[in-house]
């Protein structure tokens, strides 16, 4: 068989539609984001309530994530991302209009438009589509592609939405200056982009005949996982890497207080990790991880580990930058190994569900390791908190070895047995 190259994959046009789909809603949903955080932070100055942004995003998908993976394995998940993007649009659009009101009717329409309630209304709205979205977005690309294809389609996708995270919110800070109702209906127009190109997407779509949904099938993604080792040890390797290993929430105390660069460095050392990641998908995408990708993974997650711990120590501005940097490029090697299992193992009427899964406990490792983060700062200070999280990921990636021996020694990416795997004695 000949070996795929990356030009099969340029051909695969339902894939390239989907690219750009994404690529224009992740954008959209970062300036948006930058936005949002701004103008709360100056209605009420107040750093809680940043965080509440935060919280009343991740408060839907916690709660719904499950049902939307049930909803992407019954509908089609092309329209399920449209319609998802579509909430994302009207948000933009309602805060386009209260800030253009804001701007030009004074300050009684300040009270009436713009207010922390409306910021934090719309905030679960956002919440409520992402939960929707991303089961829905993560089960299409392997329809999208053939298998022998996929490593390279996820780094690719990766490399895009890396893109989108690096200059959404540059971009977004930019258009800023000339209004945030400018830099909503920028959103607005992203948006209207990834709609339309979303529901132009055509997929082998098999309708599936209408059944009342039960605890069982709302919770069969999680049975699926927990009965496959090599997908329960991937997915909870990431969330504990990432929930003990991730020093974002620090990120301005390290800037003030140890590097002393102020908001420019701050800038920076938030971009450096995006851009390690970006830098690892496009190597990825030329090169993709085709045998050992077991031992990689363990490895890339140890990596993490001792790259955060080489930030936490640094007071070196540079090295603090290529510290972070590393971190995101061996944790984008975790993401696409990781994703890449997840797709291959799982039967294609199971995606959504598994996808759900997968989402919450992304979404969960990234909102509680701020806190973690926040909690050992209070008890060791910025860099003690650091050292200890990097210390810890590397010793959950020497513990996963024991634990997940079929992970730890995992060939190759795609399925070794068409079945769930069979468990040995020792797994």
């Amino acid at each position: 068989m000949t070996e795929p190259k990356f030009s099969d994959l340029l051909r695969q046009h339902a894939f390239l539609r989907f690219w750009f789909t994404r690529l224009a809603g992740t954008a959209a949903n970062q300036m948006l984001m930058v936005a949002v955080g701004w103008q709360m932070y100056e209605l009420t100055g107040s750093a809680w309530d940043l965080g509440l942004v935060g919280l009343y995003q991740f408060a839907p998908v916690l709660l719904f994530t499950l049902v939307a993976g049930y909803v992407a394995d019954r509908f089609n998940r092309a329209k399920i991302v449209a319609v998802a993007m579509a909430w994302q649009w009207l948000v933009a659009v309602i805060l386009a209009l209260a800030s253009y009101d804001v701007s030009n009717a004074g300050s009684s329409s300040h009270s009436a438009w713009l207010s922390r309630e409306l910021l934090l209304g719309l905030s679960v709205v956002l919440g409520l589509a992402r939960a929707f979205q991303m089961p829905a977005q993560q089960a299409l690309i392997a329809l999208l592609v053939p298998a022998p294809l996929l490593p390279r389609a996820m780094a690719f996708s990766a490399s895009g939405m890396q893109a989108a995270v690096i200059a959404g919110p540059a971009l977004g800070g930019l258009l800023f200056v000339a209004g945030a109702s400018v830099v909503y209906l920028t959103c607005a127009l992203l948006f209207t982009v990834g709609i339309t190109l979303a529901l132009r997407l055509k997929y082998g779509h098999v309708r599936v005949p209408y059944e009342r949904p039960t605890i069982g099938s709302l919770l069969a993604g999680v049975s699926f996982i927990s009965q496959r080792k090599v997908l329960l040890g991937a997915v909870s390797l990431d969330l504990f890497a990432v929930l003990l290993g991730g020093a974002t929430a620090l990120l301005p105390m390290f800037a003030k207080d140890i590097l002393h660069v102020g908001a420019w460095g701050l800038g920076l050392l938030r971009g450096a990790p995006a851009i390690g990641a970006l830098l690892s998908s496009i190597l990825l995408t030329r090169w993709p991880l085709r045998t050992r990708v077991g031992p990689i993974l363990m490895s890339s997650v140890a990596i993490f580990g001792v790259a955060t711990v080489v930030f936490g120590v640094s007071e070196n501005f540079v090295l603090s930058l290529i510290a972070l940097a590393v971190t995101g490029a061996a944790d984008m090697v975790s993401v696409v190994i990781r994703q890449s299992l997840v797709q291959l193992e799982t039967p294609n009427e199971m995606r959504g569900r598994v996808s759900a899964v997968n989402s919450v406990f992304i979404g969960a490792s990234n909102q509680l390791g701020e806190f973690e983060s926040g909690a050992t700062a209070a008890w060791f200070g910025p860099v003690g908190s650091v050292v200890v999280g990097g210390v810890g990921t590397v010793i959950i990636a020497l513990l996963w070895l024991r634990l997940f021996p079929t992970l730890a020694r995992r060939d190759e990416l795609a399925p070794q047995t068409p079945s769930p795997e069979t468990k040995k004695p020792g797994d």
